[in-house]
């Protein structure tokens, strides 16, 4: 007999499953016919290569009202002693403690539970919620010797040998009190037909008939199947009620939401499958973490589960937001899970799924905008991953983008494709800024001669933003150019005409320019006018092969050690205070107020942007000297 300790994090979840009351309480029985599903599978798995194991998976739950206990039962692939510490003493995921730390948040949130238990996969453990006491009797597919794990949720469990005829596990709980209602027949039946009428294998009950009356009443044995064991992803649509494919989503994704959208389609050809998917409405929790799920979809072979981890089925980024089943009429039965990796045929099957869902995507868009939004809000930065990461894709990845603009209103998001059909003829590029906010950006200087030539510009407002638009480069033939650099083109006319006029400013000023770039060396690579300023003073951009003064922001704060590299101070060649500070150069060039003025603009420039002032003490001191001169004056 082992007498063992659980794990820290599973006797913390073990605490708060047994001392709080979820409202979706039949939640542990849904979780134990998932894993006794889960278990036969393994077993036919294993039976391709060893026929010896083959066996018809059967499922069977028994009630004891006397005893008040539940059992569930399954032919499956049983478990040994090493199997039972490992999964039902340990919880052997890398998010745990954030999984932990989430459910605690989520005390007062009777839904919030049930789902943070599923997402985890440790449904096991919501056995306690309605039992005092587990006991789990197993003996795994091709060993002898079968084992008894036994524990009360509290600190300790114990492994005994034991006795059992057959492989496969019996799970039994004993049940409290305010659970004895899980042991009749009618309210397991209904609850078997309403979560796990779609498992492949016959979940049976025994119940006793009484029929007639008197002398004539006896009572009856039978012994039913409770679920209807259709694959659903082989029954048209028309025969399935959207309960049971809420449900059978549930069941794959552990989500205890609905989906947001449902496809069932065939496909013919070079690779004949029927897929099953759904899009879900909200991100995992996990993946806030960073904890990614690769049992997205369940590969079946002419209905015979094969694997619910297949990477090469569905790209990464897909990983997040599609569950759903892919049977195959092509793939050979006898196919192992490790040759499943570069296969031809699982590569034309994840081509065929990758392009369904991108075109459901785009209709969504095209269609039902909210719904779309709603998918957009939750998912976003895995589709902008999408794009530099599925090349093949990347160009019905970039038309699902959405980004806020300076023309629309400021909850309105707008695609690429409507930002150029609405683009002036004459206009060159697709403009961009970025920043961490519409606040932080709408204002900025960059902006005053396009608003004023009645153009466009995106708003990008999310970190990566910047990197995405780098990777595509180019759109509908456009150019898409950032505000914030240097060689800004605009249109023939236009151009033209800031050009005469900033040679014109440099030649006039070229004492306070010369001045201007000595004082601010240790600030700017350099210092020149600009025709994009029509209202500002000044403003800061980025050479034109520099990372963008946001692109450094964002490296530093990935410590990714990104040198400093100093960006272009440019004047407005019609700022009364530029030519203020001219006469007063060409006067004064002496003059030591000259140098705190040129400090002056460099700081106006950065807070017009929104970026922290190197010294805010020494800005003050400037600001108040200034103020004393000019009152004192």
């Amino acid at each position: 007999m082992s007498n063992m300790k659980f794990k820290a994090e599973v006797k913390e979840l073990l605490s708060m499953v047994i001392n709080s009351i979820y409202s979706n309480r039949e939640i542990f029985l849904r979780e134990l016919i998932a894993n006794a599903a889960d278990a036969i599978d393994k077993r036919r798995f294993m039976a391709l290569t060893q026929p010896e194991l083959a066996v018809d998976g059967e499922i069977r739950l028994t009630a004891d009202p006397t005893a008040h206990t539940l059992s569930i039962s399954d032919n499956g692939i049983g478990m040994n002693q090493d199997d039972m510490v490992q999964n039902l003493g340990t919880i052997a995921h890398s998010g745990s403690k954030e999984f932990l730390k989430k459910l605690a948040q989520a005390k007062d949130n009777p839904n919030a539970a049930p789902e943070l238990i599923g997402q985890f996969g440790v449904g096991f453990y919501s056995a306690f919620m309605a039992a005092s006491k587990v006991v789990v009797l197993s003996k795994k597919a091709g060993e002898t010797q079968a084992w008894k794990w036994e524990s009360a949720g509290v600190d300790n469990f114990t492994i005994t040998e034991a006795e059992k005829p057959d492989y496969g596990s019996t799970v039994t709980l004993y049940l409290k009190e305010d659970f004895y209602e899980y042991e009749e027949y009618w309210q397991i039946s209904s609850l078997v037909r309403k979560y796990s009428d779609f498992i492949a294998y016959p979940i049976k009950m025994q119940h006793t008939v009484t029929t007639g009356e008197g002398d004539k009443k006896k009572e009856e044995i039978h012994d039913d199947t409770l679920n209807s064991m259709k694959a659903i992803w082989l029954r048209s649509e028309s025969e399935v009620s959207e309960e049971e494919y809420k449900s059978f989503y549930q069941h794959l994704s552990s989500d205890y939401d609905e989906p947001l959208k449902r496809i069932l389609f065939n496909a013919e050809g070079a690779s004949e499958f029927r897929a099953l998917l759904f899009i879900a409405k909200h991100l995992p929790f996990q993946y806030q973490f960073g904890v990614r799920t690769k049992k997205n979809l369940n590969l079946y072979i002419k209905r015979v589960f094969i694997t619910d981890e297949c990477p090469d089925l569905l790209p990464d980024y897909m990983t997040g937001f599609l569950s759903g089943v892919v049977d195959s009429s092509d793939l050979p039965l006898n196919i192992s899970r490790e040759t499943l990796q570069n296969n031809p045929q699982v590569k034309r099957i994840a081509k065929a799924i990758t392009n369904r869902v991108l075109k459901e995507l785009a209709a969504m868009l095209e269609k039902d905008r909210e719904k779309y939004l709603q998918f957009y809000g939750e998912f976003s930065r895995l589709i902008k991953e999408g794009t530099y990461s599925d090349w093949e894709n990347r160009e019905k990845l970039q038309n699902l983008l959405l980004f806020q603009s300076m023309k629309s209103e400021p909850d309105k998001l707008i695609s690429l494709k409507e930002y150029s059909d609405a683009m002036k003829p004459t206009q060159k590029a697709i403009y961009f800024i970025t920043g961490d906010s519409r606040e932080a950006v709408e204002h900025s200087p960059q902006l005053e001669l396009l608003r004023k030539q009645d153009m466009d510009v995106l708003f990008l407002l999310d970190p990566v933003d910047e990197i995405v638009i780098g990777q595509i480069g180019k759109y509908a033939d456009k150019e898409i150019v950032s505000v914030a650099k240097g060689d800004l083109k605009m249109d023939e006319p236009i151009q033209k005409e800031m050009e005469e006029k900033t040679e014109k400013a440099a030649k006039t000023n070229k004492n306070l320019l010369e001045f201007l770039k000595k004082e601010l060396e240790a600030n700017v690579k350099d210092v020149r006018f600009s025709a994009r300023l029509t209202e500002s003073t000044c403003c800061l951009v980025s050479d034109s092969g520099d990372p963008s003064a946001n692109m450094q922001r964002l490296m530093k704060a990935m410590k990714q050690g990104m040198p400093e590299v100093k960006r272009i101070l440019e004047l407005n060649p019609d700022s009364p205070l530029i030519e203020a500070m001219s006469k007063k150069f060409e006067a004064a060039p002496e003059d030591p107020l000259l140098a705190d003025y040129a400090k002056m603009l460099y700081d106006q420039a950065l807070l017009c942007e929104g970026s922290e002032l190197p010294d805010p003490a020494a800005f003050a001191q400037r600001t108040a000297k200034l103020m004393t001169e000019r009152l004192q004056g």
